[in-house]
């Protein structure tokens, strides 16, 4: 067989789902390939004397057949494709050559040259499977396709097709989880919701900077600028989401954290479900968890923290409103997270002093976390009341309760 220029290729997408494809070899190179070929349906059977556990483990899975001996030509009997990835050239000769006679495209692992078929880095995102062919270049080729499924999976590709083609999307509402602030710790899969959205009803605490690279057809609906009072806000929320969902568009309900903490999501989950509107979630970092990681204090600790608890802080101890046992919450031994309670943080404190907690527990406050005027004030639970109103923090804010504090910051809490 003559040697094939690289610029002569025909691509295309092989349906190969329950036809027979033969792997010759049971090597890594197989091991990358037959996960793949499994993916696509195809009935793989490896012919090897030995394989990788990999595969062996998919071979006893009842994922694939192996027959466990050398290549004869017999085997690609039957076969609509076949990958030649031994170590022995005369072999993946043979493989070639029986391949040619049966008219069987076949990949060669050592000699794309004397293949009649290449295998492309391929990729999946957003609907789409993306396969690149960059000559005999493979670390080109996965470059390529990394930066096309990045911008698939950001909607910086898709949108721009997707939003003017009539009947290219479908309605209903997104809810998406920003994370903390950073636009960097936006999920995936969240950033290409915002980048095919019509309709985006956003949050305080999203973060901005991904507003701002919103296309500029899109709707932005500011929630800050909707009635006043949490309930009717909600209700005001539901009744935008359902309206512009039945009126065909794709709406995305952006927040900060995730949308199922404190993110009153469910209550708008259940508006959609009422009104017969399609409703996904796309999860966020939530920021009890992220924003102590991100400065450094882990929630957990093996020796000092079994548990964490997150609590919100919005109502103070004693609140007729209030959901939260204090004196069950002042006996726990783990970390305590709380969230939106700077403004009763020292009721919280006495709360938890007088359930039980020792006034020397570590206690750190994060504000702003992940965002430019990012910062941690160190304290304890004794002291953290003088704490709040010294350093003068402002919500938005985290509150570290329990011994993880003292973990990260040893020099702070050393002989406490």
């Amino acid at each position: 067989m003559e040697p094939v220029d690289d610029d002569q290729l025909y691509p295309t997408g092989l349906r190969l789902g329950g036809r027979r494809v033969v792997v010759v070899g049971g090597g890594h190179v197989a091991q990358r390939r037959v996960p793949q070929l499994i993916g696509a349906g195809a009935d793989v059977v490896v012919v090897s004397p030995d394989v990788t556990p990999a595969i062996e483990g998919l071979v006893g899975a009842g994922e694939a057949t192996w027959v466990r001996r050398g290549f004869e030509a017999a085997d690609l009997d039957g076969a609509w494709y076949v990958v030649a990835a031994t170590d022995h050239v005369a072999v993946n000769d043979a493989v070639s050559v029986a391949a040619e006679q049966r008219r069987i495209f076949c990949v060669r692992s050592d000699d794309a040259s004397r293949a009649t078929a290449w295998t492309p880095a391929v990729g999946r995102a957003a609907g789409v499977t993306v396969a690149v062919h960059g000559g005999r270049d493979p670390r080109r080729s996965v470059a390529v396709r990394d930066q096309v499924l990045d911008g698939l999976r950001e909607g910086t590709i898709v949108a721009a097709r997707h939003r003017g083609v009539e009947g290219a999307h479908t309605p209903g509402v997104t809810l998406v989880g920003g994370g903390p602030g950073d636009p960097q710790l936006i999920s995936l899969a969240g950033r290409r919701a915002l980048m095919e959205a019509d309709v985006v009803v956003a949050d305080r605490l999203a973060p901005r900077e991904l507003l701002g690279e919103l296309p500029s057809d899109v709707e932005l609906i500011d929630v800050a600028k909707l009635p006043r009072g949490r309930s009717a806000q909600q209700e005001e929320i539901n009744r935008i989401i359902v309206e512009r969902a039945l009126a065909g568009h794709r709406v995305v309900r952006f927040k900060g954290g995730d949308n199922f903490v404190f993110g009153r999501g469910y209550e708008e989950v259940l508006a959609c479900r009422a009104a017969g509107v399609p409703v996904t979630v796309v999860p966020g970092l939530t920021s009890p968890v992220a924003v102590p990681a991100i400065v450094g204090i882990p929630v957990t600790h093996r020796g000092v923290a079994h548990e964490f608890t997150v609590i919100s802080g919005h109502l103070p101890p004693g609140h007729e409103r209030s959901l939260t046992d204090w004196d069950a919450v002042a006996r726990l031994r783990g970390t305590l997270l709380l969230m939106m309670a700077v403004e009763h943080g020292p009721q919280i404190a006495a709360a938890l002093l007088a359930g039980g907690r020792a006034a020397s527990t570590p206690v750190a406050v994060v504000s702003d976390g992940t965002m430019p005027g990012e910062r941690t004030v160190l304290s304890t639970l004794g002291e953290l009341t003088r704490d709040l109103a010294e350093q003068q923090v402002k919500p938005p804010a985290i509150i570290v309760v329990g011994e993880v504090v003292a973990v990260a910051h040893p020099e702070r809490y050393a002989g406490g």
